[in-house]
């Protein structure tokens, strides 16, 4: 892939990242494709200068986004690696905890198909007009670009729930299925009914669902400035012709940002009710920070394991001794204070210290899964990592010594020490044992039977994410989304109609063999219903001052359909401030 030699960022793409990768191709764009963009584009210019953050249109010109043809992400990379960024093209939406890792890497995604002529005004599907036009330009802002990569590098530490995964392929279905010509209604009815189900009940929110909601209303459908007069920095505003300007009227209820909008959940498929408006970039950072800091990454304890545990998914917990246990956390006992007591995975597990595995402990040797005591020893003062080598004699607790561990928690391990590992301050962080046998209470954990058991060593467990503390412990597994977006065999009627829109362009880029009156009549009998290739006719025709005023009035006339008075009253706008 080109667009991969010619940026150093995406040198630095691990292969987990790289499998969501695919290619442009950007011949497959029509002449109709190109007319949306080149719509969306002008009519924005014509708009957003008055109501957009002026980071925006500066950005434009910095990022490689034409006005008059879909770009290339190859071409769009050699201009983004100037200002430490990238971008990759994808099929539609990405699983969340992948997005935001894109993110931590200064690397955007851009789906790369184009919404439907009949979607020009928004679509809930991610699309280049969005992606490209909508949020590359104001990146070009250095210091919101450091909040976008700071929350992807946060975000990726968010822990998912099952219901989450759930919801995002619900999304992700309603967004192709919507996009694809020829869907039927009930289709597309059912996929919202089944996206607001699932909604309706997931249960405690996950900080995946939370930090979600934060992106939403900051990077795609952000306010910045006063309550009374904000400017549009949002991607999803920016990139939609009829929400960028609605959106600032007085019916759309303006809340300051602030951590509370992490609680304020939205719906895709409709115009937002409400939108938070923030006084600058820096507070964006500061309301970030302040959800970081609820977010078991940093917090840690029952409750950060107690999530991992409902995610289902590969998690790692960091003990105070800076020992991470990652895998599929499936229990945690409590001492019915909220203090963990004891920890257990299932399935393949690694043990690492500082994001770098522990020899011996990969997932080939902890293939069935990890267990260990969390705390202090019951009636010891002195937790076992904070012991001196004296102590440690002292307690018994030193290689071939036959010794019973009783923590706080009611947990025992009694068995015969083989040997330990120590961190790089001399802390022992990991203690194996053979003819081991652990308890709590009366149950049993461990059976000398199962072999060698090691502890992990910590009295705290200090941060909780998402993911393996090191990704090399656990192969890449295939996380692509298996419904692809969906490519429609194309009719007759359509090839036909393409191949005018091409013919108008042409003439457009100088080909003044080509008869626009010809064009114009075959479109009013063939296609009446379409309005878009009449405004670039007209547009043209300006100097055949019979065929120009013929084309306005037909224009007028189509303006009496609902759906299409807005759309052509805007383009006849732009059209008339160019002449």
């Amino acid at each position: 892939m080109n667009f991969i030699m010619n940026n150093k960022i995406l040198s630095k793409l691990p292969n987990r990242l790289k499998q969501f990768i695919v290619d442009q191709h950007y011949a497959k764009y029509t002449a109709i494709d190109q007319a949306v963009w080149r719509y969306v584009m002008r009519v924005n210019l014509h708009f957003l200068p008055e109501i957009a953050h002026k980071s925006y249109v500066d950005g434009l010109h910095r990022t490689g986004v034409s006005i008059d043809n879909i770009p290339s992400i190859e071409a769009m990379n050699e201009i983004l690696g100037e200002i430490g960024w990238a971008a990759v093209s994808v099929d539609g939406f990405i699983p969340p905890n992948a997005f935001m890792e894109f993110q931590a890497y200064n690397v955007l995604v851009i789906a790369s198909d184009i919404r439907q002529l009949a979607h020009i005004a928004y679509t809930p599907a991610p699309d280049i007009l969005h992606e490209a036009a909508g949020h590359a330009p104001i990146i070009a802002n250095p210091e919101y670009a450091e909040y976008l990569r700071r929350f992807g590098e946060i975000g990726a530490k968010a822990i998912s729930s099952a219901k989450d995964y759930e919801l995002y392929e619900a999304i992700r279905h309603l967004s192709i299925i919507k996009e694809a010509k020829g869907t039927k209604p009930t289709e597309i009815e059912a996929a919202e009914k089944a996206i607001k189900e699932i909604s309706e009940n997931m249960g405690e929110p996950s900080e995946m669902a939370q930090i979600r909601n934060l992106h939403w209303w900051t990077v795609e459908y952000g306010l910045i400035g006063s309550l009374e007069k904000p400017e549009i920095y949002g991607a999803g505003l920016l990139s939609s012709i009829g929400e960028s300007i609605s959106c600032l009227k007085d019916d759309v209820k303006k809340i300051p940002y602030s951590v509370l909008a992490a609680e304020q959940n939205f719906d895709i498929t409709k115009q937002q009710p409400q939108l938070f408006v923030t006084p600058n970039f820096p507070h964006l950072s500061f309301v970030l920070e302040e959800f970081a800091n609820t977010m078991a990454v940093r917090r840690g304890g029952l409750k950060g394991v107690e999530k991992l545990v409902a995610s289902k998914s590969i998690g790692t917990i960091e003990l105070s001794t800076g020992l991470q246990i990652s895998g599929v956390f499936t229990n945690v006992i409590d001492d019915g204070n909220y203090n963990p007591v004891y920890i257990q995975t299932t399935g393949e597990t690694a043990l690492a210290y500082r994001e770098k595995e522990l020899i011996g402990h990969g997932t080939a040797y902890h293939s069935e899964g990890f267990g260990s005591p969390i705390g202090k020893l019951k009636s010891i003062n002195l937790a076992i990592e904070d012991m001196s080598p004296r102590d440690l004699e002292a307690y018994g607790i030193f290689e071939g010594k036959e010794i019973e561990l009783v923590f706080e928690g009611e947990v025992s391990v009694r068995g015969e020490i083989i040997t330990g590992v120590r961190n790089l301050q001399g802390k022992i962080i990991l203690i194996s044992f053979k003819n081991c046998t652990v308890k709590h209470k009366d149950k049993i954990l461990f059976d000398p039977s199962w072999g060698i058991y090691d502890m992990a060593v910590g009295k705290n467990i200090v941060s909780a994410f998402s993911g393996p503390a090191t990704f090399d412990s656990f192969p890449i597994k295939k996380n692509v989304p298996q419904e692809k977006t969906i490519q429609i065999v194309k009719k007759q009627a359509e090839l036909e109609l393409e191949f005018l829109y091409n013919q108008v362009r042409l003439y457009r880029e100088g080909d003044k063999t080509i008869n626009i009156s010809d064009i114009f009549n075959k479109i009013i009998t063939s296609y009446p219903m379409e309005w878009l290739i009449v405004l670039e006719i007209y547009e043209i025709s300006k100097e055949n001052i019979s065929l120009c005023e013929k084309i306005y009035r037909y224009l007028y006339s189509l303006m009496k359909e609902a759906k299409f008075s807005f759309l052509i009253e805007n383009g006849l706008k732009v059209i008339d401030a160019a002449m």
